[in-house]
Parts: C-alpha cells; sequence; structure tokens
C-alpha cells in the first residue's frame, strides 16, 4: 500500500474512531482484540479436495461433491503451499492450516489410511514451523473404496468397520504428535458420510455400532495440550438425504456424554436454523466448541462464506457471551468455480469482518436498553450500528497487518492467478 493510501486510511479511520466513541465503543480496542483471533485455513479448498495420496485421486462418495472447472488447482504440495502462502498473505492476523489425512506427504507410494502415520506429516510441520502456523487435523472417511457403501464407523461388517476405525485411531496419533512438534493443541475433527438415500428400516444397530466404535477409538487418551477431539454432524448429505447416522442430535448427545467437542459446520443445518442460536445453549454444557465457517445454499452445504446475517449473528453470539477463548473457528468450503486463492481470502475475510462487527458493537448500552425493556431503543441501536463505518476499521486493521485492501486486494489476486496458477495443466 502506498503512502499516499496509508495516510488516506489512517484519516478516515479517526473519523470513524470518533463516530464508534459517540456510541460508547473503543475501536482501538476493537481492534486488539480482533488481533487474537485465529482462524484455521482448509487445504481442500486448493485442490478440490482431491489430496495426494494416489496419482487419480478425485472426490468422490461421501454426500459431498465439488462444483466447477476453474483452472489453476494445486497438483502437487508445492503448489499447494505456494497457494496457500499467498492466501494467508492476503488475511491480517496470524492463523492456521487444517489439513485432511489424505494430504499426506506419501513421497509417491500409495498407502492405505489405515497405514498412514506421523511420519507422513513431518513436512507438514516442519512447513507450518517455518509459516510460524498451529496445524488442525481431520480423518478422511470419503473418497476410498471401502466407502462407496456409504457407510464407515457404522457398518455392520467387522472388517470394514475395523479398517476405519485404525484410521482415525492413527489420525488421533498424528493430531497429537503435530500438537507436541508446534506447541500448541491441534483439534482432530471427524467427519463420517455414513447414512442411507432412502427410507432405512433400521437406524438403530447404525447408530449403536457407531457409539461403541467411536468408545474404542477415544479409548486412548492424549493430553489436551497436544491434541483434542471433535464430532461433526450433518444434515442430509448426496447419498444420505433420508438416514445420516451422526445426526447432530447423535453427536451432541455424545460429545456432551463423553467431554468431546461438537463441531457445528454453518452449512449444515436446515435453512430456518441458526448456529449462532446454538452457542450459547451449548456452552452451558461444554467447555469448547469447534465451529466450521462455511454458507448453505438451498441443498448444498459448502459456498464461500460472505458476510451475510447468518455469519454476523454468529460471530456476535460469541463475543456478547465473551467466549472467544472457548470456541475455535476452521473454515470449511471448496468452490471450483472461481479462483481458489480469492475463494480462501473472501471466506477468511467475512469470518474476520464479521468478528470485527460484533467487536464495535455497543454492548452495554445495548444490554441496559434490554433490561429496561426498551426495545424500540434496542432496535433502533441495532440498525444505528449496521450505519457506522465499520469499513473504516476494517481498512485500518489491514494496514497494520500490512495487508493489501480495496481493489489492490483483488488486483493481488488476478496477479497471482495470471502469473502462477493460470500457467498450471
Amino acid at each position: 500500500m502506498g503512502e499516499s493510501s496509508a495516510a488516506r486510511v489512517g484519516k478516515v479511520y479517526e473519523l470513524a474512531r470518533e463516530a464508534y466513541a459517540e456510541v460508547g465503543v473503543d475501536a482501538d480496542e476493537a481492534l486488539e482484540r480482533l488481533t487474537k483471533v485465529s482462524l484455521s485455513l482448509h487445504v481442500w479448498q486448493g485442490d478440490d479436495v482431491g489430496g495426494f495420496e494416489r496419482p487419480d485421486a478425485s472426490l468422490s462418495g461421501g454426500g459431498i461433491m465439488v462444483t466447477g472447472s476453474h483452472p489453476g488447482r494445486a497438483r502437487d504440495l508445492d503448489e499447494l503451499r505456494m497457494d496457500l502462502r499467498e492466501a494467508f498473505s492476503l488475511i491480517p492476523g496470524q492463523h492456521r492450516l487444517n489439513l485432511h489425512a489424505i494430504y499426506g506427504d506419501f513421497g509417491g507410494k500409495l498407502v492405505d489410511r489405515d497405514e498412514i502415520g506421523p511420519e507422513h506429516f513431518e513436512s507438514w510441520v516442519g512447513w507450518a514451523k517455518g509459516e510460524g502456523l498451529g496445524l488442525d487435523f481431520n480423518a478422511t472417511c470419503f473418497s476410498h473404496a471401502k466407502a462407496d457403501s456409504g457407510l464407515t464407523l457404522s457398518h455392520k461388517e467387522e472388517g470394514i468397520r475395523a479398517f476405519w476405525m485404525e484410521h482415525v485411531k492413527r489420525c488421533r496419533e498424528i493430531s497429537a504428535f503435530m500438537g507436541r512438534e508446534l506447541g500448541t493443541p491441534c483439534i482432530h475433527n471427524l467427519w463420517i458420510p455414513d447414512g442411507s438415500k432412502d427410507t432405512p428400516v433400521d437406524r438403530w444397530s447404525h447408530r449403536r455400532i457407531l457409539r461403541d466404535a467411536l468408545d474404542e477409538i477415544y479409548a486412548a487418551e492424549y493430553s489436551a495440550a497436544e491434541m483434542k477431539d471433535a464430532v461433526e454432524s450433518k444434515l442430509f448429505g448426496i447419498g444420505s438425504e433420508s438416514f445420516v447416522v451422526g445426526s447432530y442430535d447423535f453427536y451432541l448427545a455424545y460429545a456432551i456424554a463423553r467431554g468431546k467437542m461438537v463441531c457445528l459446520d454453518m452449512g449444515h443445518f436446515h435453512p430456518t436454523e441458526s448456529v449462532g442460536d446454538k452457542v450459547s445453549a451449548i456452552l452451558q454444557f461444554s467447555d469448547e466448541l469447534l465451529i466450521h465457517v462455511s454458507r448453505g445454499v438451498r441443498w448444498d452445504s459448502d459456498h464461500v462464506p460472505i458476510l451475510d446475517d447468518e455469519l454476523r449473528l454468529l460471530m456476535a453470539e460469541i463475543v456478547r457471551g465473551d467466549v472467544m477463548d472457548r470456541v475455535h473457528l476452521g473454515l470449511d468450503f471448496f468452490d471450483a468455480s472461481m479462483n481458489r486463492v480469492g475463494a480462501w481470502a473472501i471466506g477468511a475475510t467475512a469470518a474476520l469482518q464479521a468478528v470485527l462487527m460484533a467487536l464495535l458493537e455497543p454492548r452495554e448500552e445495548l444490554r441496559q436498553m434490554e433490561e429496561g425493556g426498551k426495545n424500540f431503543a434496542r432496535l433502533a441501536m441495532l440498525e444505528r450500528s449496521k450505519a457506522l463505518p465499520f469499513g473504516a476499521v476494517w481498512d485500518q486493521h489491514c494496514l497494520r497487518s500490512e495487508v493489501r485492501t480495496g481493489r489492490a486486494w483483488v488486483e493481488e489476486i488476478e496477479r497471482y492467478e495470471a502469473e502462477v496458477t493460470a500457467k498450471r495443466d
């Protein structure tokens, strides 16, 4: 950013700071708190959830699907890390990286899911150390011959179930290794595609099998300083429209009963449900919560997040409850119809901007109005808050973080595409 642009951003910020001060909000304090917010950026946006465990890797099965054919998909670890470095340079703040098991450094050899180990992720740990990033991890229970039936950990065939149990056990071991090496707890999140396209007769057995499989998997204990477990539900998927074994009710009950984190993916609920409304309910009974920032559109759950009402409500509830230290935020979407680095940057920016808007809310005055029964005044102040110069505060955050803003931000993404990703086959 040129010196004149920086001066202009600073001048506009001073005016914005005065506007917020008039409603009792300290913009400088809001920016200071925002610097402590860390997002976990997901690798699978960069290559359309293909992974690198085999040359012909592609996303198939498991109730998920990537659409689009925009050029420039990362084809190997080097290209993926290059794209990630570019994406992180466009996002203000210090963040994390979220890996799936299929992104191991397998050296061109086929390593099946029940054979992976920490050695296959040593290069990721080294890369993360060099970039100053923490790591999070996910078992990959889809896009595999043993998941073609639509069942993994809840499969009635012991051999298939044992294969996936061993995979998840190894993923937890890898997560603990990452947390130990990097000095920050690695969150291992478990999502499985298990379900039925049409109405089943026997829901009971599959859920009992899943419960018992999870109990065996989680029997191995790791220090919370190394890794933490989360379980993620889904409303439905492609091929699991009528029955999902790991439903929200199942995993919420399991997480509370077994002392695990529940993961709420913003695209995994009915369109009329609010994920933001769930935060204050779950954290009455659970110490921590994992949220995957995504955007549902009609039936699809994994669109690039934007600064919409649902995202704003979610972050407002987290800030209003003063639980930022108890909520872990990760991104989870994949869109091959647009520039993939740009999609990362837009999604992360939307999440951080929603946090900033919540931090700039005149919370104390709003609470006093609510306590006093002044419902009209409360609504009027909430509406007034939408018109306050939030954008000027965001630009100041980017300036302090040495991140481009406005048109320069878009131009950098376009430059990278023209010079790097567009040249890939």
